[in-house]
């Protein structure tokens, strides 16, 4: 399985360790599937995480060290109707070849 992780994953996993999503990354670092993001879904997990718990920005970083970056191609397919601010996300997964897209 092949894991693209959005910002509202990454910030969840970074101000809640003890979670499900913190669990996923931590899985996915013992290999039982691979993992990656994109740094448009970095960058808005660490603008909302300076903003509402700037003591888990440390937590992202450790998390992100050994998650694959992957960056969207604006000329791929998204489906009609996708917000804007969604698509970069949408696209960097498909770019990747994700099997699934968690939120």
């Amino acid at each position: 399985m092949r894991l693209f992780l959005d910002a509202n994953l990454l910030f969840t996993a970074a101000h809640n360790p003890g979670g499900k999503a913190a669990l996923t990354i931590e899985l996915g670092k013992q290999d039982h599937w691979e993992l990656a993001t994109s740094t448009y879904a970095s960058a808005e997990a660490r603008r909302n995480l300076e903003r509402k718990f700037p003591d888990a920005l440390e937590d992202l970083a450790s998390l992100l060290e050994d998650i694959q970056f992957v960056e969207h191609r604006h000329e791929l397919w998204f489906p009609a109707g996708l917000a804007r601010k969604d698509r970069p996300i949408f696209q960097a997964a498909v770019a990747w070849g994700a099997t699934h897209l968690l939120e």
